[in-house]
């Protein structure tokens, strides 16, 4: 990777790996935006920043040809929850965004990554280390789109000789970003409830184990994968990677170490709880750790601590 290019750099992961790859690489880091969420402070002061809508073909290549871009990370999507209220929207954006990714990327010879997720598998999937090949029958408009974006990545590849690669990423947790809008984001806000208020109502019931990431582990995945040999790759799109799994009453218990005094209440999201239960509860990422290497740094004791100190040096 030389000159990159993010679609939905200020998005929750797209933030923090325009950053992560700022300090890593020497080339152009392009963040790519819309108007309605334009880069602001560090990102846009660090580097070249460019209106990128997923849904104009033309912008996409226009910035690619401007930079030179030789690899396109695409974080354009809406968030499961919010995907289900809009899934109109969430279709436009998620394969009508990507096709044009593709197509910009097959006529320039870009490199393209594109996040998957567990939200990829439905009801029918095997919900205890969930295979690498296994059943896919979403039933959600934001699975949907996963499902169809991980089809679409190989078709490009097999048939145009497209470099797509991509991850299905469990929950992702940030110190950074804010909740968005996800069905896993009640792990990202109950830290922030912690050092604000002390206390957190759960909108997601006790004993629903879901697969979680911390960032800083996602960030590394992303961009080991694009720097993996391309001929150890079988698989492509998508991989599965694993962390931690973990259920409501597990990260409360983990917090309430830190802090003895946090307390925790239930008030259940039905829309969320349903998402949340025709997901996996945990992923078997064998395949990923066979083909490119992968590995987590952190379980939830560690990212507990490292999410519990930075966010009160910078909430308090």
């Amino acid at each position: 990777m030389k000159n990159i290019l993010i679609i939905g750099s200020t998005g929750q992961i797209g933030t923090e790996l325009t950053m992560h790859l700022r300090n890593h690489y020497q080339g152009n880091v392009v963040a790519g935006y819309i108007p309605a969420a334009a880069p602001k402070g560090e990102l846009l002061e660090s580097g070249p920043a460019e209106v990128v809508d997923i849904t104009n073909a033309q912008q996409i290549a226009d910035t690619v040809e401007k930079y030179d871009i030789d690899t396109i990370f695409n974080l354009a999507a809406l968030l499961s929850a919010v995907a289900e209220a809009k899934p109109q929207l969430a279709w436009h954006i998620g394969l009508g965004g990507l096709f044009n990714v593709l197509e910009v990327a097959r006529e320039k010879g870009c490199a393209v990554f594109t996040p998957s997720s567990i939200g990829a598998f439905g009801p029918g999937t095997p919900k205890d280390k969930t295979p690498q090949d296994t059943v896919q029958r979403p039933q959600t408009m934001y699975g949907v789109t996963k499902v169809a974006g991980e089809l679409l990545g190989d078709y490009y590849h097999k048939r145009f000789g497209v470099d797509t690669r991509s991850v299905r990423f469990p929950g992702l947790i940030s110190n950074v970003a804010l909740p968005g809008g996800g069905t896993t984001d009640y792990a990202v806000d109950i830290y922030y409830k912690a050092i604000q208020d002390g206390s957190f109502v759960c909108p997601i019931k006790a004993g629903t184990f879901m697969d979680m990431m911390y960032m800083p582990d996602a960030l590394h995945a992303m961009v080991q994968l694009m720097e993996a040999d391309p001929t150890r790759l079988k698989h492509r799109n998508s991989f599965n990677i694993a962390s931690m799994s973990f259920e409501p009453e597990m990260i409360y218990a983990a917090i309430k170490k830190e802090m003895p005094d946090f307390t925790m209440t239930y008030e259940v999201d039905e829309l969320r709880q349903q998402i949340a239960e025709s997901w996996p509860n945990s992923l078997d990422d064998s395949c990923a750790r066979e083909e490119w290497d992968w590995s987590p740094t952190y379980d939830l004791d560690s990212m507990t601590r490292d999410m519990l100190e930075k966010l009160s040096a910078r909430l308090k």
